[in-house]
């Protein structure tokens, strides 16, 4: 395998609302084998569930950034008027988080009904609220201050780790690495200026390192306490190592009026990692290197095939986090998007935001009932596929099965019928190839063939009962051109 291959179209985040833009970066395979093995086989499972739940949620409003000192439109809110008091309101929600509702079961059953087959949990976010039973600090919800703290699933992230792990499904951690709640990111000695670290770590390299010490102390914990874990998810990628803490770093969008070096040590921290979880999967997202495992678009989706490793979170309804009166993504929009995303070789990490009850939207576990029923029929197109060239073409979206057979998913239209013929262009089947929609008993299709693309003629018979109303999906049993 080649060192390093140039990749393009990597997005990195400048907010919390997906606010983005594209930069050149470089994307480094991780030069353990095992590592490249899991990620193949991460890159098999194509769907999964994003959850950012906190204190935050009794508010319904934006995770952790409206602590942040920016003038950014995710950032404070108009109603404050002192920063600091407002802050101190903001971590007393820690007092009065009591989610009494919690359900981890029920998450993930539902989940697994919908065809997700790995989970992503806030941990920690930037606030520095530990979801998970933290000795480093008081600031957690199982600290004698929260009013969950004497619940017996007050250890919330144990709770859902071994409800989704139960399920068969990956269990992974997003973390963040900055703490706006630790004294030693934050020193009270100096007011916080944006998002950064407030002093320079260069000058006071006593204060860093207690930091960095915290940090990976808090990583160990969740690898050591809460059983296997398959991925790291790293957020904050403004801290990172700098070889010259004089030129901004390569993070598009990232509010640096400091370029401080905030040096995590991240090579470190993987080795630990690795040390108790060895074939853990690590996304320091937004960091060039062989660190980030693989890439994270935030709340879009490309427009073209990308060719490394890629998975598109999207928020299913309201922002990352609760907020009241929340409206959901259409079903048939999020098989759409699904199928697009697997067509351009990326999984789709769908966030719901928990509510300060421990409950979801009721109208979340429509979408993922109806979505596990489409691919019920149509997985087949969906799972341990890969690209195939042109991967999408009008309403058409193509993948390839590792036997050989490729998939070519029909998206509807609301209302619309299948049409008598479809065009496909780009490949062709192999010679007495058999071509059968899913979900109709592997009735074969007749088709015609020219030198680059191929017809696919679709009786009456067959258009008028569909499997489904939001996509169907073709299997062609064997390709000749790829």
């Amino acid at each position: 395998m080649k060192s390093l291959l140039l990749l393009i179209l990597l997005l990195v985040l400048s907010g919390p609302g997906g606010y983005a833009q594209h930069e050149e970066q470089t994307y480094y395979p991780d030069p353990n084998p095992l590592i490249r093995q899991r990620i193949d086989q991460w890159q098999d499972i194509k769907f999964g569930l994003l959850m950012h739940w906190g204190p935050y949620s009794q508010w319904g409003i934006v995770e952790s950034w409206s602590i942040c000192p920016e003038d950014e439109p995710w950032c404070l809110p108009d109603t404050v008027t002192n920063y600091f008091a407002y802050k101190q309101r903001y971590e007393n929600l820690g007092k009065t988080f009591n989610p009494v509702k919690f359900d981890p079961v029920k998450w993930a059953k539902a989940a697994k009904d919908a065809g997700m087959k790995y989970v992503v949990l806030t941990t920690k976010h930037h606030d520095g609220f530990c979801m998970f039973d933290s000795k480093y600090t008081e600031y957690k919800i199982t600290g004698k201050d929260c009013s969950f703290s004497t619940n017996p699933k007050a250890d919330v992230v144990k709770e859902i780790f071994t409800a989704f792990r139960n399920e068969g499904m990956w269990i992974g951690a997003y973390f963040s690495k900055p703490d706006w709640h630790s004294p030693d990111y934050w020193w009270p000695q100096f007011p916080p200026f944006d998002r950064n670290v407030n002093y320079d770590p260069a000058r006071y390299p006593e204060r860093w390192n207690s930091f960095v010490n915290f940090t990976h102390n808090q990583i160990m914990e969740l690898c050591t306490n809460y059983g296997k874990m398959d991925l790291f998810w790293f957020d904050g990628g403004w801290v990172q190592k700098r070889e010259d803490p004089g030129v901004p770093p390569r993070v598009p969008g990232f509010i640096v009026r400091k370029p401080y070096n905030q040096d995590i040590r991240m090579d470190e921290l993987v080795e630990k990692i690795r040390s108790k979880q060895p074939d853990a999967i690590v996304v320091d997202r937004a960091v060039e290197g062989k660190n980030q495992n693989y890439l994270t678009p935030e709340n879009m989706v490309p427009d073209k095939m990308l060719p490394y490793p890629w998975e598109s979170c999207i928020i299913l309804g309201g922002g990352w986090s609760f907020s009241y009166n929340a409206k959901m993504m259409p079903t048939r929009k999020v098989i759409h998007m699904l199928s697009d995303i697997v067509a351009k070789g990326g999984n789709l990490l769908l966030n719901i935001g928990p509510g300060p009850d421990g409950t979801w939207y009721d109208e979340a576990y429509d979408r993922l009932k109806d979505v596990g029923a489409w691919l019920k029929i149509n997985g087949e197109a969906i799972y341990s596929t890969r690209t195939i060239a042109p991967g999408f073409d009008g309403k058409l979206r193509y993948t390839r099965g590792k036997d050989g057979s490729a998939y070519i998913i029909y998206l509807f239209d609301e209302n619309e019928k299948l049409p008598s013929a479809i065009q496909v262009n780009g490949f062709v089947p192999a010679k007495g190839a058999k071509i059968s929609m899913l979900g109709k008993n592997g009735s074969a299709l007749q088709w015609e063939s020219n030198e680059s693309s191929f017809k696919i003629q679709v009786p009456e018979s067959e258009r008028s009962a569909v499997p489904s109303q939001y996509a169907v999906a073709f299997k062609v049993s064997q390709t000749s051109k790829q």
